[in-house]
C-alpha cells in the first residue's frame, strides 16, 4: 500500500503534465479545419496588432476632447472606481445603438427626440451648442436657436434613450468653454434655419471659428465683464463696474498648481481609462466612416 500511494501521484502528475502540453497545441484532425484554426489565430494576431499600433498615447489624450464625458467626476467624494466602470460599459452599449458624432462647444446640432407624453410624436431641434458638461451617464449638453424672434434653448442629456438621432451640421469649435453670453448677444448670432442641411468638414483639425460677438445693451443675465472670454467684443460697462471687475479678478489662480491639479484628472488615469474602451471606441469610428462613405452628400452653401 505504501508502494502504491508513492506511484500513483506520480503517475497522476505525468498524466497532468502530459494533458497541459497536448493542450498548449491542439491541432484538428481534417485540413480544411486545420487551416481554419490557423486563420483564426492569424486574425487575432493581426487584430493584436492593429490594437497595439492604435493603441498611442497621443490618441489617448486627445480622446479627451472627443469623449470628455469618459472622464470621471473631479470631486473625491464622488467617486467610485466599480460604478465609472459599470457606467463606461454602458456608455459603450448606449453607442453602439445610438451614433453619437463628434461635437464642441460651438457646433450647430439637430436631435430627433421622441415625445415622451405623445407616443408616435418625434420632435427634432436644431441649435448651437452652447454648453456642454457632466461625467459618465449623468453628461448633457444646450442647444440654442432664435425661432420667431424668441430664443428658446433645450438641455438634452447626451445618453437619453429618447433621443433617436443626433445630426453635427457643421463641426466647429469658439474660442470659449462656453457661449452662455449668446443669451445677451443680438438674435442673428443664435438663429439658424430648421431645415439646415449638413456640412462637409475638411480633413484635418476641428476648424475653430474666431468670430467676436458683440453684446446688447444693459441690462445683462450675468456680469460678463468679470469673465476672461475671448469671443466678445467690446464689453463696456462704466467705471464702478470696471473697479468691481478689478476687485473681484484672481490672475494669481493660474499659478496655482494645487488648484489646476483638483479640477482636472492626471493624464495617466485619463490613458487608464481610455485604454480600457479604446478598442469599442475604435470600432465605432470605423463603422462611422463607412457610413460616411456610404453617404452621398452634396455640398451645401454655409449659412451665415
Amino acid at each position: 500500500m505504501v508502494i502504491t500511494s508513492r506511484v500513483l501521484p506520480r503517475k497522476i502528475l505525468q498524466n497532468l503534465n502530459f494533458v497541459k502540453v497536448l493542450g498548449k497545441d491542439v491541432k484538428p484532425f481534417s485540413a480544411m479545419a486545420q487551416t481554419k484554426h490557423e486563420t483564426e489565430h492569424e486574425n487575432d494576431d493581426s487584430k493584436k496588432q492593429i490594437n497595439q499600433e492604435s493603441l498611442d498615447p497621443t490618441t489617448l489624450t486627445n480622446y479627451r476632447f472627443i469623449y470628455p464625458e469618459f472622464l470621471p467626476t473631479t470631486n473625491p467624494l464622488h467617486r467610485n472606481s466599480i460604478a465609472e466602470k459599470l457606467e463606461r460599459m454602458d456608455m459603450l452599449a448606449r453607442r453602439a445603438v445610438l451614433g453619437i458624432p463628434e461635437f464642441y462647444v460651438g457646433s450647430i446640432l439637430a436631435v430627433n427626440y421622441s415625445e415622451p407624453h405623445a407616443t408616435g410624436k418625434v420632435n427634432r431641434f436644431v441649435g448651437i451648442c452652447i454648453l456642454r458638461e457632466g461625467a459618465g451617464l449623468r453628461a448633457s449638453f444646450i442647444l440654442r436657436n432664435v425661432i420667431n424672434g424668441e430664443g428658446v434653448e433645450v438641455r438634452y442629456m447626451l445618453y437619453d434613450p429618447a433621443i433617436q438621432k443626433i445630426d453635427c451640421l457643421r463641426l466647429e469649435k469658439r474660442l470659449d468653454n462656453e457661449l452662455l453670453y449668446l443669451r445677451d448677444a443680438p438674435p442673428e448670432y443664435s438663429t439658424f434655419p430648421l431645415d439646415m442641411e449638413t456640412e462637409i468638414t475638411p480633413e484635418g483639425p476641428v476648424p475653430v471659428n474666431d468670430i467676436k460677438v458683440p453684446l446688447k445693451p444693459q441690462p445683462w443675465l450675468e456680469k460678463w465683464e468679470r469673465k476672461d472670454l475671448k469671443g466678445l467684443k467690446d464689453v463696456v460697462v462704466n467705471e464702478r463696474r470696471q473697479k468691481k471687475a478689478k476687485a473681484a479678478a484672481k490672475p494669481w489662480e493660474k499659478y496655482d498648481l494645487m488648484k489646476i491639479y483638483r479640477e482636472t484628472i492626471p493624464e495617466e488615469e485619463q490613458i487608464e481609462i481610455f485604454s480600457d474602451v479604446h478598442t469599442e471606441l475604435r470600432q465605432l469610428e470605423v463603422k462611422k466612416d463607412i457610413l460616411k462613405r456610404q453617404r452621398v452628400l452634396h455640398r451645401p452653401k454655409k449659412n451665415v
